[in-house]
């Protein structure tokens, strides 16, 4: 199925093609056709499956010609925000709309004199646009179309009161788009008033890894996690590895370590300015830095092209966020390999994750690595059904049910 049977106009399907796109995912197939045709749309997708091109391209061909702020794109993070900002800067050359990033770390100045000389399409992080709004530097009494991008992400790092906020100076008619890799009702128990007889989009099971990831557990004594990472990392040939790590001080000091044995290693995290992080994530998309120490900020959405591996230095509480950071690999139809570190605290944990995504991981270990005493995991035959504390709540079709039926 070409872009043009989807109801994109020619401009924008050349775009496209000149990007190197000649077919859509599932998701803009199911998605494209109805936001242009005006619904409210809850679309609900694994990651790295084209989610920001199912509401960027059509948004971009709805909104009107009309002079203001027409459209919007809330995000949680700077580096999500920078992504979706230069997939509308390339498709707004066909349609003529302009685009403008909000978000902090950087100065105020530079993004309001973008907006000042007049803007289409705002891509802007909770915080910053509400220190737009009350700078007077931001109105959106005209906006026509509403995109919240990583609901869940949102939900999890807490900015849903700023969204409820931003959503009380908008008008009341509007399109609302929701996208996110997982949908739980209680996201609709915040937003589904405004919504107007929303149209639900699921492709595949949310929260189900690319199977084209191949997972591995190693277990490991808890001291010797930093060992194992630099002996698997000096004896292999990995070329672009995410590695996950908990907090941003181990972040830190693992980097200190990688550096010291003389791999080409850089951190990211919170803590960093905005063109730290940038620089950072240029060099790993570049491959001038083949280890890209992380916290779980740049899990969400993040679009790098051929992740070799994704390490797990620590396996997360959330076994959602197990899925969408070996997400970070196998894109594009491409393969790519998950291993994950796993020490004697962390088998609840593991328990959660492998109830999540319905299977169990295989324990393996690094040949010639002198393991001290650790735990292994007993062999079980079946995947155990999910505890209470597992977050995960369902795709958009059940979550919208779930809702009706309070």
């Amino acid at each position: 199925m070409p872009f043009t049977s989807l109801g994109l106009a020619e401009p924008l399907v050349k775009e496209v093609a000149d990007m190197g796109y000649r077919e859509p995912t599932p998701i803009q197939k199911a998605a494209i056709p109805e936001v242009l045709a005006g619904r409210d749309v809850i679309g609900c997708a694994q990651t790295g499956t084209g989610k920001t091109a199912a509401f960027i391209l059509p948004t971009l061909q709805r909104i009107s010609d009309k002079p203001g702020i027409k459209a919007l794109v809330v995000t949680p993070t700077r580096e999500l925000a920078d992504q979706i900002h230069e997939l509308a800067l390339t498709c707004g050359k066909a349609t003529g709309h302009r685009t403008v990033t909000l978000y902090g770390g950087v100065s105020y100045s530079p993004q309001e004199e973008k907006l000042r000389a007049g803007v289409d399409l705002v891509v802007a992080t909770p915080g910053r646009l509400l220190d737009m709004i009350g700078r007077g530097a931001v109105r959106l009494s005209g906006l026509e179309v509403l995109v919240l991008d990583e609901a869940d992400r949102m939900l999890d790092m807490g900015f849903w009161p700023d969204v409820k906020r931003i959503i009380d100076f908008l008008p009341h008619k509007r399109q609302t788009l929701l996208f996110s890799a997982t949908m739980s009702p209680k996201i609709l128990e915040f937003i589904g008033a405004t919504l107007n007889k929303p149209v639900s989009i699921e492709i595949g099971r949310p929260a189900t890894p690319v199977k084209l990831v191949d997972q591995a557990i190693y277990p490991v004594n808890a001291m010797q996690k930093t060992d194992l990472l630099l002996e698997l990392l000096k004896g292999s040939d990995m070329q672009r590895v995410l590695i996950f790590v908990q907090t941003k001080r181990m972040v830190d000091r693992l980097f200190n370590i990688l550096k010291r044995a003389g791999l080409p290693a850089a951190p990211i995290h919170s803590d960093l300015s905005q063109s730290q992080r940038q620089r950072t994530l240029s060099d790993f998309k570049t491959g001038q830095c083949r280890f890209l120490l992380a916290t779980d900020i740049v899990a969400r959405g993040i679009d790098i092209e051929s992740v070799s591996h994704v390490i797990n230095f620590d396996l997360p509480a959330n076994p959602e966020d197990y899925v969408h950071r070996i997400g970070r690999t196998a894109r594009a139809g491409e393969g790519g390999s998950a291993i994950s570190f796993l020490d004697a605290a962390e088998i609840g944990n593991l328990r959660e994750i492998e109830a999540l995504i319905g299977r169990l991981l295989p324990c393996k270990d690094l040949p010639g690595f002198n393991y001290r005493e650790r735990f292994i995991p007993s062999v079980k035959k079946k995947v155990s059904r999910p505890t209470k504390r597992l977050v995960f709540n369902g795709g958009a079709r059940r979550a919208t049910q779930r809702r009706r039926r309070r």
